[in-house]
Parts: C-alpha cells; structure tokens; sequence
C-alpha cells in the first residue's frame, strides 16, 4: 500500500524535528516556553483563547529570554516555505503527467490559446524575435539570509523529496532504516542551522546586498533562463515549425549597486563592484561549464567525421599531448575554455584564474567570438549526426552566452530628478554656463539642454575641478559606468532612470551628464549613445502628466533622433509605491492604468514601440500579485513583446530560490508577455468610456477617504511612526539605504518599502486595501439604482482583467491582515486618543472593504478563488502570533530606551521572521 504525504503532514514532520533540536540545543526549559507559545498561539488561532493570553506570556522575563522562542518560530517560518514550495512543485508535474491540460501561465497553454486564437506562427516568431521579459533584483532590508540558510533549506528540501520516495512505496524493513537516515540528516542540518546565525549583527553593506542578489544566479537564474530562452524556440518550432528564433527572450536585470536615489553609500567603488563581481560570475560559469563539456566531448576523428573548421579551431587549442591526438573536440573546446580563461583574467584579474596556461590563449573581445567559435563545434556535430550531442550542454553554453554576454545582467542606474538639477546647477555656474541653472524657467533649461546636447564641447576640464562631495560622487559614478560599458559591453548598463520625472528638462539633464562621461555623444540635433533615457512616473499627479511630458519630448528633433538610433523604442518606468503612498490603493492602480492607456495611444500615433518597466514590489500595496494574472490586465498595447518588471525581498527567494520554482516563474512572466501582446484579451471596448469613467469615479472617491487618514489627520504621521517598526527599521542595520530619501516626517518622502513593510510588520496592511470599501458602497448609493449599480460592478468583476486583478490582489493582502494584533501596536502610540481614533477607521474600513469585496465578487470568503493561499494562511497564522507578540514587547523597551543589545536583536529578528512567514511583506 503506498502513501502520499500532505503539506500539513510534512510541516507537523519538520516541526517535531525542530522541537526535539530545541529541547536539545537549549534545554527542556526552553522548548517548553516554545511550545506554550506554540499552544496558546493556536488556542487564540481556533478562538478558544484571547490574545491577552499569549501577551501575558511576554509581558515580563528578559529580552535574552524571548531571543530563542522568536529564533523558533522564524525557522519554522523557513521551514514551511521549504515544505510549500517543495509541495507546490510537486502539484505543478503531477498534473502535466496526470495528462491534465496545461494550466495557465505555462508555455503549453499559451501555445494552445495561441492556435485556437489562430495567431499565425510567423507573428509569433517575429515577436520573439524583439522580445525582452526583464526580471530585475532589487536590494531589499528584511532579505539578509546567508547563504549558509539557503544551502539548508535545499539540503532539507531534497531530505523530504527522498522520504516522500520511501513512504510511497510498501513498507518493510529497509523503508525503515532509509527513513531513519533521512530523519538524521534532516535533524543534522536542522542543528547546524539552529547555531547559525540567520541575520548579520551588522548593518549590510551594498556589497553583501549585491552578493545575495547574485546568489540567485548560482541557485536557479544561471540555468533556469537560458533553459526557457532555447524552450522558448524549441517549443515554437514543435508547434508551428518556425524555426530561427535565435534571441535570448528573458534578459535579466539588477538595481543592486546602480540606484543611487537617495543612496549616499552607492559610489564608483560599488558600482564597479556589481558589474565586475556580475561579470566574474558569469564567466567562471562558462569555464566550469566548458570544461565539462571538454570532458564529454570525447569523439575521436577515427570514429566520426569532422568538419574542416572545427579541425582548424582544434589546432587553435594548444592541446596536442598525445591522448587528445585523435580527439579534435575536445581540443578545440580546450581553446575556447583558455580563451575564456584569458577573457577573465582580462576583465577581472588574474587572481580571479586558477593556473597559468590560459595566458597561452588571447581573451575574447565580446561575446559573439565566443559563439561562432561554439557554432563551428555545433555545425561539425550535426552534420555527422551527432545531434543529440549537439542539443545537450553545447547548446546550453550557446543559449547562455546569448543571454547573459559577459556581463549577466543589466545594471540599471537610477537617480532622482532633484539630484540631478543640484549637480547640473554647480557644473554649469563652474562652468560659467549658467550662474544659477535651478532658478531657470522650464523653457530656458530646455533651451540651455539642448545647446549642451549639441555640442561636444565639455563642461568639465581635463581635471574635472573641485566640486561639493555629494556632485564628486555622481559624477564619478558616471564615469564608473562609462568604464563598465567599455569593458563588458553595452548590455552591461543599458537604462537611466529618472525618479520623479515631471518634465522635459528633467530627462535632458540626465542625458547632459551622460555626455559628459562619455556614454552619450554630442552632434548637432542627433546625439547618440548606447543608453535608453527612462522617465519614472510615480505620484498619481505625475502618472497623470506622462502623456503629456513624452509629446512634448518627442516633438523635439534632438530626443526624437535620439530615439530613433535607439530602435525607435521608449522606455518608460511607472512607479506602483510612490502613487500608492500619494493615494491609495485603488487610485494608486487606476492611474497606472489610466497613465498606460494614455501612453500607448501616444506611442502608437508617433510609430514608437513603448516598452514599460513596472515597479511592482512584492506585495500588493507596492504594486505586487501573481505576475502572469497582472501582466494580462494590463491595457491593450501596453505588452508590446517586452516587459520588464522589478524583484525584491522575499519574493526573490519564493521565486527564484530553486530551479524548478525559477523557471516556473519565469515561464509565467513569458506566457504572460506573448498572451497579452498577440491575443486579445477582453477590455470594455462597447462600453469603455462608461467603464473608464466608473473606475475614475471609484477612484476619486477611494483616494478621499484615503487623503482624509493618511494626509489629513493630524494624528497620522505619529500612529504610523509609533504603531508600527518604521523608525527601527533605519536605527537598526536593517538595510544599506536610508529608510527616507530626507530626514523629515512626510509620508512622500518615505522610501516605499518602509512605509510598506511597517504596515505589514503590525499587520494593518494599509496600503494595499484601505479606501476601497467606502468608495464601493459610495458609488453604488443607497438609492433605487443601488442593485443595479451593484451588478454592473459584477459583471466588470467577471469581464475585466483590470478589476477583476485589482480586488483579487487586494482580497491576498487583507486575509493577512490582524487587527486584534493591530489594536496591540496602537497602544504604541503615545497620543492614545488619537490612536483609539485611528484605529477605529482602519477597523471599520477594513470591515466595509470585505464586505464590499463579498458583494461584487459574490464570495464567501476573501480568498474563495485561492484556496491555496487560503490554506496556506491558515497555516501559518498561528506562528505568526508570538513574533508579533515579542515585536510588539520589544518595541516599547526599545523605546523606553532599556540598556539590553538583546532588545534590538530581537526585533530584528521578529522582523526578518514575519517578513519571512508572509513571504511578501515590503
């Protein structure tokens, strides 16, 4: 008789485990406090309990004392995410051997809806051929986990994949002893990782953020993209036949180490870091992976035929010692592992090469030597046959130097548009260009831009001059980029970004500066550069003003050409936090839509391809949710083949913490991008401008009941500072990036992952669901139009991908939501009037929202359409109780200023624990 495994069964498994290496790292006593917690967590989750119950367990006893009760429930926390992902890959190819049809989000089902939609193979094949799906790693504060906890996970991973092997097959004896080894060394594991420290004491450095983001590279990234990239084709010749697909589709991106808004620490120095430490990572990966194909490529030329080139790069190779004298591949794959040998001792160092012999070998220039001298291997292989050979770790090394050149990812820069008007208003009165360059009209900084733009002439001596620290820093920067263009190519870093842009002159002092590094070139009304200039729309106002601000760009010749040369596309980057601090979360999403809308039909009558960066966070109030369901509700036209969409926190590690997990994800971004680009997916066309003008209207009426608490209430700013971590979350090494772009109060200049992560540390949530219940009931009425006001939002709920995304996103948010737990935090709050009347709205809104949610959904539940999710909620909700508990005790010994390292230890601790159990906090 066999047996499957449930996830409750394996968590149960793991939690037994850890409870016995508690009992036995910390003692009988402790393990009992852990398991008390444990009990009167899941009495309060079955309410058979209150909260006080398991608050008065922490309201006295010493911090040092609650460090190792938190320490558990973080790793149980990981180790339930081991248990789902491991579960969740295992549904995923159960069902595709079921037989079952293909779900969406995979290529299979996107081939199928394809062919019903008769979308030809040609079209897709030419959209394949410009296509760029961009997941972009950016640095995030709760994401500090060693490597060391990753290796475990893994290992405890492939220990649960191997009982569950055991259980399924018919006991007897040996099942027995095989089962006891895997508990060994799942409890082994378990035990170095209990006296492993799951957070560094010290504030990380952007070069540790810049060594996790690259850890996801040697976890899944190096194999999982350029594997899709070569199934991307291979599947589009099975279906259609079409074949010649040669581009890499995912091109991989990364902000660690080049966004400098607000960034004081981001310099030259880190950002040479993360282009050479990406370069070098790249290239040893080549190495490692041409030497293995060195080893199986053991053909003799005795036994198989070999091509006249291939028998020339074999002689480049340098290998003729007497066992390799018949064995032409491998000496010409011998050459190319020297070359890329040399290529790295070259870019990086000869520190960085084990050996000497590569100096015999000339580096590669750029990445495309190195694939025509693979495509001489390919081409000798299959025209002796050998295929087979030919489609295994030949064609892997191929796809992968398309994908990832010498350079791995492409690192974006970013600065904010007030930054550059500082540096441009000192270079120029240095200059003696403009005595005061800030106090310039619009129109005579467009004036002075473009003459700039147009002239090669440099503004900055051979010396550079003397400038205030803060300019010296970018302009180094600059040239930093520059260098890292000329030494890994353009791919390395291809983007600008510009923060709060809101007007042309905000994009051409970027693109001055750009000049002045030696990026873009200066020639009259046609400057030509290797970098796309990128406007980042990100308040509901500047969202508003996009269309506007790219017609007023492009009807001047100087950026027109410039575009131009560029491949006539524009990249624009819109900012999901920033809008969502300034108003809410419907008007937050309707304004991005509506901003899209504008923007396409901009793109389409001036024949520019628009290509839309997305700055989503991981959760909801930053924008996040299931990629593939966001990408669909985009407008019509807004996925024109390309996408590139931002990666943070714990989110990276759900997503790309595997290979099978990576590539699922991935092949949901590329579903996604191909479905939304050639099908038509359904928006009110019939009715759009009635519908459009609903949402405006759901829209202004959300973003007043959200202006009224969060920009209005005097009492606000102190309720949130004081009811959740945001002010621990910069006092506490958290993160290498100050938690405000300025030191003052104002929700605006808060950096969007504080202001987000706060509200879901003390389970409020409140960016991603509070306003929308009132404006729903406002704008259905009580009148006797209500119920049928009421049904047209219900068939907008079942017709329109854009609300449908909308509320479904919200609904994942609010079932994390606690507000008994949110009730704790407010006694934080010093002005208890103002607290009991702050929380009195989120209650009573958040009470509205659902049962608003109900009412157009036609739900029981907030997450009846996930049931998934639903249960894993449910699951962990009862660990989550006591490291809000033991937060919420630390915070106010924090505060009360109490003399114990174990106080802020542990509330970074709590921290990184939640942030890990939600999986989607910041």
């Amino acid at each position: 008789m066999t047996t499957t495994i449930s996830v409750k069964e394996d968590i149960r498994y793991l939690g037994r485990l850890l409870g016995n290496v508690i009992a036995e790292q910390e003692g009988e006593e402790v393990y009992l406090q852990v398991e008390a917690a444990r009990q009167a967590a899941f009495r309060v989750a079955q309410g058979k309990a209150d909260m006080d119950e398991l608050v008065g367990m922490f309201r006295g006893g010493s911090a040092e004392s609650f460090i190792p009760i938190a320490r558990g429930f973080y790793h149980f926390a990981l180790l339930a995410n081991v248990v789902e992902d491991l579960h969740d890959n295992a549904s995923h190819v159960a069902h595709l051997e079921a037989g079952l049809p293909a779900p969406d989000s995979t290529l299979d089902a996107t081939w199928r809806k394809l062919k019903e939609s008769e979308v030809s193979g040609a079209a897709i094949a030419s959209m394949l051929e410009h296509a760029e799906v961009a997941p972009v790693l950016t640095a995030h504060p709760t994401e500090t986990r060693r490597r060391t906890v990753f290796d475990a996970q893994e290992y405890i991973s492939d220990q649960l994949k191997k009982r569950h092997a055991i259980v399924s097959v018919p006991h007897n004896a040996l099942t027995d002893s095989r089962l006891a080894e895997v508990e060994a060394n799942i409890k082994r594991c378990m035990t170095s990782l209990w006296q492993t420290a799951l957070i560094r004491v010290a504030r990380p450095r952007i070069e540790d953020e810049i060594e996790v983001g690259l850890r996801y590279y040697a976890l899944s990234l190096l194999q999982a993209i350029p594997e899709l990239n070569r199934e991307v084709g291979k599947q589009l010749r099975q279906h259609y036949g079409v074949s010649g697909v040669g581009t890499a589709v995912i091109k991989p991106g990364s902000w660690i180490g080049g966004d400098h808004d607000g960034n004081p620490y981001v310099t030259a120095a880190t950002l040479r870091y993360a282009t050479t430490r990406a370069s070098e990572t790249v290239l040893k990966f080549y190495v490692r992976q041409l030497h293995q194909l060195e080893h199986e490529l053991s053909l003799s030329d005795r036994l198989s035929s070999v091509s006249d080139e291939l028998m020339e790069l074999a002689k480049l190779g340098l290998n003729d010692i007497p066992s390799r004298v018949d064995e032409p591949y491998r000496r010409a794959v011998h050459g190319i592992r020297g070359r890329m040998m040399s290529t790295l001792a070259h870019l990086i160092g000869e520190d960085a090469v084990e050996g000497t012999w590569f100096r015999a070998h000339q580096p590669y220039e750029k990445p495309e030597q190195v694939l025509d001298d693979l495509r001489i291997i390919e081409r000798s292989l299959r025209a002796s046959s050998d295929d087979v050979i030919a489609d295994h770790r030949l064609a892997d090394i191929s796809t992968a130097v398309s994908t990832f050149g010498f350079h791995l990812y492409s690192m974006d820069l970013r600065q904010n548009s007030e930054s550059y008007e500082d540096i441009l208003t000192e270079v120029f009165a240095r200059a003696q260009v403009a005595e005061n360059y800030r106090g310039l009209s619009e129109d005579e900084k467009v004036e002075l831009l473009l003459r700039e733009l147009s002239s090669p002439r440099p503004l900055l001596g051979p010396d550079g001059g003397e400038f205030s620290e803060a300019t010296q820093r970018e302009l180094d920067l600059l040239a930093e980029a520059k260098r890292s263009i000329s030494a890994f190519g353009p791919r390395m870093i291809p983007h600008s970004i510009i923060s709060m842009a809101q007007s042309v002159s905000d994009i051409f002092e970027a693109m001055v500066l750009l000049k002045e590094c030696g990026v873009i070139r200066a020639q009259a009304d046609a400057p030509t550069g290797t970098m796309d200039i990128i406007p980042l729309f990100e308040t509901i106002e500047d969202l508003q003003a996009g269309a506007t601000i790219l017609e007023q760009l492009w009807s001047i010749p100087l950026y027109r050409n410039y575009v131009r040369q560029r491949g006539d596309i524009q990249e624009v980057m819109l900012g999901y936090s920033d809008s969502n601090k300034d108003g809410g979360y419907f008007a937050a999403n309707w304004a991005l839509y509506d901003a899209e809308s504008a923007l396409v039909r901009l793109s389409r009558a001036h024949g520019i391809t628009l290509r839309l960066f997305h700055g989503r966070g991981g959760t909801v109030g930053r924008g996040g949710g299931p990629s593939y369901e966001a990408l669909l509700a985009q407008p019509r036209g807004a996925v024109h083949g390309a996408v590139r969409i931002t990666e943070q926190g714990e989110i990276i590690s759900a997503k790309y913490g595997s290979v099978e997990t990576a590539r699922r994800n991935l092949e949901a971004l590329v579903s996604a991008t191909i479905e939304a680009t050639l099908l038509r997916t359904y928006v009110p066309d019939d009715s759009r401008e009635e519908a459009y003008e609903i949402m405006r209207e759901i829209s202004q009426l959300s973003q007043r009941k959200y202006s009224a608490l969060a920009h209005e209430d005097p009492g606000f700013i102190e309720y949130f500072t004081s009811s959740t971590p945001l002010s621990e979350i910069g006092s506490l090494n958290i993160g290498s990036r100050p938690s405000a772009r300025k030191q003052t109060k104002a929700i605006s200049d808060l950096r969007a992952i504080p202001w987000v992560l706060s509200w879901a540390q003390s389970r409020v949530m409140l960016p991603g669901w509070f306003g929308v219940g009132t404006a729903v009931k406002e704008w259905i009425g009580e009148g006797e139009d209500a119920q049928q006001r009421l049904a047209t939002l219900q068939q907008q709920y079942q017709k329109w991908p854009f609300f449908r995304s909308v509320l479904q996103n919200m609904a994942q948010v609010m079932s994390k939501v606690e507000l008994t737990l949110a009730r704790l935090y407010a006694d934080l709050v010093e002005d208890q009037q103002a607290a009991q009347r702050i929380y009195s709205t989120i209650v009573e809104e958040f009470e509205l929202t659902t049962k608003m949610f109900l009412a157009v959904t036609g739900s029981q539940e907030l997450l009846d359409e996930n049931p998934q999710m639903a249960r894993s909620v449910r699951r962990r909700y009862p660990y989550l109780l006591p490291l809000n508990v033991i937060q919420i005790e630390l915070l106010r010994r924090y505060r009360d200023q109490e003399d114990d390292p174990n106080v802020g230890y542990g509330i970074r601790l709590t921290m990184n624990g939640l942030a890990t159990a939600l999986r989607n906090s910041g």
